[in-house]
């Protein structure tokens, strides 16, 4: 017979290991969450994005993942890091939660929560960053904290700077008496500060057009947010910088004194990213350096792809990524005379595009014949808009 689990005992664990917040939700099924993913989903809103997407019945039911699961302990780990000046040069903006790799401690934290219920004889098995459970509604049920208009759990006096894990298991945990209720009120600072408008009602994402799926997303990046994203090759957080709980969270004072969950131990923030240096890099290269993103098929080239999308924008505002006088910086050019004779024939395409932005036309003289459909598409286009 498995020992009657001391719940405190088992939080201060969690909390030993960095974990911010912990809370614990009923492993009922999220019938809400089930709904909202499905009706999204018919709408297109998910813009083929797999994840919890992709079988909502199982990602939504803690059960599936669990047999007997009644209990889902909710781990919130802090990512907040001091907002660094932009250096110059061309560099490429990482979104703050891929700075560092912080599922690693969070799954340390969750994992030593469940070996605990394990070792008192409960199934427990954790989970974090893939398909099996929507946290962010178990973060909800758990009454860690609300649904924000840009569709993130926002915790009380912290904000949305957070990477959500859980524990399934079948131990008999008190839960939660009820979610939190909204804390946003008549704010909408995150749907007007979306560069792409992609928050289209309060708590709704289409992911068409959000930046920080169009950056994982495989295939040509759309035309009509090139230049909307910037200096971007990894995630968007522009809808968290603009929300006041996280600006409030960032000052000095009451509301950010919890404790410090940053592990010195470990790699440094990585805000910026050489874009030149990334474009001339190798597979392994690129996968050493950025290997715990998600890149689909883990494939590079869609990383290359949002580089040289995002080297044309940096350059294009010299002397960023150009000279004084405004042409182009003789790196640039390189790497664009590379790529517009490369065998990718999706990324020559965007590389055309990248020569247009930045007034580099004579560049496509580099252009064979007879170039494939890729490469006559971006040829096909006006201007670089």
């Amino acid at each position: 017979m498995p020992v009657p689990p001391d719940v405190h005992a088992l939080l201060d664990i969690g909390l030993a290991r960095g974990l911010h917040s912990i809370g614990i939700a009923p492993a009922a099924p999220f019938t809400r969450a089930r709904t909202i993913l499905e009706e999204r989903k018919a709408r297109g809103l998910h813009a083929d994005m797999a994840f919890t997407y992709k079988n909502p019945t199982r990602s939504t039911d803690p059960g599936a993942a669990v047999r007997g699961a009644r209990s889902v302990v909710v781990g919130a780990w802090r990512y907040q890091e001091a907002a660094q000046a932009r250096p110059t040069g061309a560099l490429g903006a990482v979104a703050r939660y891929a700075w560092r790799d912080h599922y690693v401690p969070l799954r340390a934290a969750l994992w030593a929560m469940a070996h605990h219920l394990r070792a008192l004889g409960w199934r427990a098995v954790a989970f974090a960053d893939d398909n099996s459970l929507v946290d962010r509604e178990a973060a909800y049920l758990a009454g860690l904290g609300w649904y924000g208009k840009n569709a993130n759990i926002l915790l009380p006096g912290a904000g949305s700077w957070f990477v959500l894990g859980a524990v399934v298991t079948d131990a008999p945990l008190p839960a939660a008496a009820e979610p939190l209720a909204d804390g946003c009120g008549s704010c909408r600072r995150c749907l007007d500060g979306c560069p792409t408008g992609a928050i289209i009602a309060p708590g709704v994402v289409d992911a068409n057009r959000c930046l920080a799926w169009l950056v994982q997303r495989p295939g040509p990046f759309p035309v009509e947010y090139r230049v909307a994203l910037g200096d971007r090759i990894y995630g968007c957080d522009d809808c968290q910088e603009v929300c006041p709980p996280n600006v409030r969270s960032a000052q000095p004072g009451p509301s950010a004194a919890w404790p410090d969950s940053s592990d010195d131990s470990r790699a440094p923030a990585r805000p910026w990213v050489g874009l030149v240096e990334l474009l001339e890099a190798s597979d392994d290269e690129v996968l050493a350096t950025c290997g715990s993103w998600y890149l689909a098929d883990r494939d590079p080239r869609w990383l290359r792809r949002n580089a040289l999308v995002a080297l044309a924008n940096v350059a294009a505002r010299a002397p960023a990524g150009g000279t004084a006088d405004g042409t182009v910086d003789s790196a640039v050019v390189a790497v664009l005379h590379r790529y517009l004779t490369g065998i990718d024939p999706m990324l020559r395409g965007h590389a055309v595009w990248a020569a247009r932005r930045l007034g580099r036309d004579d560049l496509l003289v580099l252009l064979g014949p007879d170039q494939p459909a890729e490469v006559l598409a971006e040829l096909a286009l006006t201007s670089a808009s």
